[in-house]
């Protein structure tokens, strides 16, 4: 018995030493739970704002993406196109886009080249402008 009352005595001694403790040095408990509510609602906020932010930087970021990807997709496409097609030697044409205009730059064979390379580049779909560089061999 005598050695529960004291472990019961240490106790109650050691977590009013604690409190103690922890009420004079104001590093433990908080003595006003309104600051700490008011506190988490600022944190609320600024957090709030900073997603709002990433968000919008994403949104931008993807877009710009999106730009670049359609643009060598419109690419590729009149690429195979002139691949595909038997008047039109495609390792002479150089295609760079850029949002729906097409530059073609290089050297053909013949004016019929050029006039088929450009048809091919104006008919694909996406293409609102192109851009005819192409010079003709002289033979």
């Amino acid at each position: 018995m005598r050695l529960i009352r004291r472990l019961m005595l240490l106790t109650i001694v050691g977590v009013g030493g604690v409190a103690a403790f922890n009420y004079w040095s104001q590093n433990g408990w908080p003595v006003r739970p309104r600051a700490a509510a008011l506190e988490a609602q600022i944190a609320k906020q600024q957090a709030a704002r900073l997603a709002s932010r990433a968000a919008a930087r994403a949104n931008d970021a993807a877009s710009k993406v999106g730009d670049g990807v359609s643009d060598s997709a419109l690419t590729a496409r009149i690429k195979s196109k002139m691949v595909l097609d038997d008047d039109v030697t495609a390792r002479g044409i150089d295609v760079d886009t850029s949002g729906t205009i097409v530059t073609l730059t290089g050297v053909v064979k013949s004016a019929d080249e050029r006039d088929r390379a450009v048809r091919l580049a104006r008919e694909t779909k996406g293409v609102t402008k192109v851009v005819d560089k192409l010079r003709v061999r002289e033979s």
